[in-house]
């Protein structure tokens, strides 16, 4: 039976505008029995925990956030819309509170709507009520006596002030007394008392106001994220039965066929099975060229056809796409909390009831120990109530967190979270594979040497015998005929040669394509042709000799290329203080001429543990990101402090490492740092407008200079900057060198060279 009540419940939490309302439903829920491993993500509106039935209901969970004033539903519900209007925008939710008909699906609860204007929600309401009420009360002084308008300055701060006093006391209940709406009811409630009625009613206004802009700034941030999964188009065109019709695209099922006209977005994952366009995949991974696709090749949800009609089998469900596994990723990294965003929750615990006794302090001492009028210094104890609330501190990581997260899916940069971001921006030493991540991971033919005859006529004579071949050698010999256009001959008795080539019979004359070891036993080399032959093997390139009747005719090298990006990656993290180093299984030749050509250090003929020892050493004394294809490379993935996996949205890229690059740009890399450089940086900025200003405005309250609404601006405006800055990572542009939110590196350009030449703890081990 307990096994049965025990289990991971989810629901969907409405009204949450920043880290500290995330923190109210923590805590209304974490104190009751029977529940462990709260997590409340703010983005994705999401609470999740463990919960035993036989303690606790999940009714009672809901209840225990409904009176803390924040609507909730079961995952997959329709969202609700909080009852207390003080909270949520009245019609944020409007198909909630319509007839429709019953889904059979799982989409209710991820549904959106668009965001209405603030002057529609019940926030914006509470602006233009508290505000025209404060200005009738200004204005009546005009015309009224100063004791009547006296009573229209309290009566606005009354109205304004009780919905804050409901959730005040509500939060109370529920063990958590020390808010920000508690200290405003104190504060409001006691410029009342000792006479204040007109600063109560500008402090109520003025705080409206900064609960409008939290929701504001916060509803940009979430948007941001949503826009993700409305990317996918609502429907698709199915074929079924030999004629086409229109479904839902979340119905899709794995092996139907569907039509993408010119113009449409994909409305799944799949493979072309007909037809030839230029697909724009700047949706999904930020690439601006369109891509080449023919049957055979792999589409993914979002992107958007540009040139002909494809047919597309479904090869992933709706909830499977890429779409909505980035979308899923970015959510689910809100859960992953940076180190930083632990330290200041835990430090706000400690410090909200620190400034509540210090506050305390500031009220009883002047007037008992040095007979001081005690409304004066109750005056200044409220203000100092005010600006002690921790709101921005508490939203200063989350809120910039959330935006580097939102702006690294849309630029096909993946990361799991604060912890992975905090952990990326330390990287001092970046680890790579070659084969699929330096390089394409195919063999390519960068050369060829006629003896006998012209270069086309030697590619005939190759790809004829490799025609049909499985070995990537021949495959690319094949595939370089067919760019050129290179019509292959009719061939007779072919044979492979294990571990030496291919033999054919091209009108009656023997054709053979092997290696240089072959060519040697035939007697077919000379001292001239085996120099060339060791000039092409020393560039880290496989040779290809091609025989016709054991008389060669020429040579074809080959090798696995460098990404045409790779160098520049390398020269880019030089720049950013980060050394560099290949991890290969390749041999040393081939692996020497590959670095060499990208200017960065290399260790070759690895076996997978091989890399892991590797990665283990550096990691002693450095900060490692290892980068491979995901699959091979995980162990290494694993051992690295930040692993991250090359990949178009597969599987291993998007679930196993830390991280993923969805382009498969090199250049990615130092974007990937730069961004997580810049996201810490804005952190930084953030705890210093948030400490910064409640230091000034603390000393100067205490001292009589600022009263209580230079004190609520001081709070609600900390958190307004806050929130805001953290926005401008959303315009961040990882791919640009030059765009940096803060200062990435000490170095400049002169010092290149001798950051090139440092010696890592891996190289000074194995030299």
């Amino acid at each position: 039976m307990a096994d049965r009540s025990e289990g991971r419940r989810e629901w969907r939490v409405t009204g949450m505008d920043c880290g500290a309302c995330a923190a109210k439903v923590r805590g209304a829920v974490e104190r009751l029995p029977g529940v462990e491993g709260v997590d409340v993500a703010l983005m994705a509106e999401r609470l999740r925990l463990t919960l035993d039935a036989d303690q606790t209901s999940p009714e009672r969970i809901e209840k225990a956030v409904r009176d803390v004033g924040f609507g909730i539903a079961p995952k997959g519900a329709r969202p609700e819309k909080p009852k207390g209007g003080f909270v949520l925008p009245d019609g944020a939710f409007p198909a909630a509170e319509e007839e429709s008909e019953p889904e059979d699906d799982n989409t209710a609860g991820t549904e959106t709507v668009p965001t209405p204007s603030w002057y529609q929600t019940s926030k914006g309401r509470l602006v233009l009520g508290t505000g025209a009420l404060l200005a009738a009360a200004w204005a009546s002084r005009l015309v009224v006596p100063a004791e009547i308008a006296h009573w229209a300055f309290v009566l606005a701060t009354l109205i304004g002030i009780v919905p804050v006093a409901q959730r005040a006391f509500a939060m109370t209940r529920a063990g958590m007394p020390f808010t920000i709406e508690m200290l405003m009811t104190i504060a409001a409630g006691g410029a009342l008392v000792i006479g204040e009625p007109e600063e109560a009613a500008l402090v109520v206004f003025l705080f409206a106001v900064g609960e409008l802009l939290e929701g504001i700034s916060a509803g940009k941030a979430r948007d941001s994220i949503r826009a993700l999964s409305k990317l996918v188009p609502k429907t698709a065109r199915v074929e079924v039965g030999g004629r086409t019709r229109e479904v839902s695209a979340e119905r899709l099922q794995v092996g139907q066929i569907v039509q993408v006209r010119p113009g449409d977005r994909m409305p799944c994952d799949g493979e072309v099975i007909n037809g030839t366009s230029g697909v724009d995949e700047s949706p999904v991974t930020g690439e601006s060229v369109p891509i080449l696709k023919e049957p055979g090749a792999e589409v993914y949800a979002g992107s958007i056809n540009a040139e002909a009609l494809l047919r597309v089998r479904v090869t992933k469900a709706a909830e499977d796409n890429t779409i909505a596994r980035i979308v899923r990723l970015v959510e689910e990294a809100e859960s992953a909390r940076a180190p930083t965003e632990r330290f200041i929750d835990r430090f706000s615990r400690v410090y909200m009831p620190a400034v509540v006794g210090a506050a305390l302090l500031v009220a009883i001492v002047p007037p008992l120990a040095f007979g001081q009028e005690w409304g004066e210094w109750i005056y200044r104890t409220l203000a100092l109530l005010l600006i002690g609330c921790p709101c921005a501190l508490v939203i200063s990581v989350p809120a910039s967190i959330t935006s580097a997260l939102s702006t690294g899916a849309r630029n096909g940069l993946l990361m799991k979270g604060g912890a992975v971001i905090e952990a990326a921006a330390r990287t001092t030493h970046v680890a790579f594979d070659k084969t699929g991540t330096l390089t394409h991971g195919k063999p390519r033919v960068t050369d060829v040497s006629v003896l006998t005859g012209d270069e086309d006529d030697l590619m005939a004579l190759a790809a004829s015998v490799e025609a049909g071949a499985s070995h990537p050698l021949g495959q690319a010999i094949c595939a370089e005929a067919e760019r050129r256009g290179i019509d292959v001959a009719a061939t007779t008795d072919s044979r492979a040669l294990p571990g030496k080539g291919a033999e054919a019979s091209i009108g009656g004359v023997t054709v053979c394509v092997g290696s240089p070891r072959l060519a040697e036993e035939r007697a077919a080399i000379d001292d001239v042709l085996r120099r060339r032959i060791a000039a092409l093997e020393a560039e880290g390139k496989t040779v290809v000799i091609v025989l016709r009747d054991n008389v060669p005719q020429g040579m074809i090298a080959l090798r696995d290329e460098p990404r045409a990006d790779a160098a520049d990656a390398v020269a880019q993290l030089r720049r950013l203080g980060i050394s560099s180093v290949m991890l290969t299984g390749d041999n040393s030749r081939t692996a020497q001429a590959i670095a060499d050509g990208l200017g960065i250090e290399q260790r070759s003929e690895l076996m997978p543990e091989d890399k892991v020892t590797a990665i283990r050493e550096l990691t002693s004394d450095a900060r490692v990101m290892m980068i491979g294809d995901g699959i091979n490379d995980a162990p290494a993935l694993a051992a690295a402090h930040v692993g991250v996996a090359m990949g178009s949205g597969t599987d291993v890229a998007l679930e196993t490492a830390d991280g993923a690059i969805l382009r498969n740009r090199v250049t990615d890399v130092p974007g990937k740092i730069r961004l997580a450089r810049a996201t810490m940086s804005n952190i930084r900025q953030n705890i210093a407008i948030a400490l910064g200003l409640k230091a000034v405005f603390l000393v100067t309250t205490v001292l009589g200079i600022t009263g209580l609404w230079i004190a609520i601006l001081a709070d609600t405006g900390a958190t307004v900057l806050v929130t805001m800055n953290a926005l401008r990572l959303l315009f961040f542009r990882p791919s640009d060198p030059r765009d940096m939110v803060g200062p990435a590196t000490k170095q400049t350009p002169d010092t290149d060279r001798k950051t090139a030449s440092v010696t890592t703890p891996l190289e000074r081990k194995h030299t």
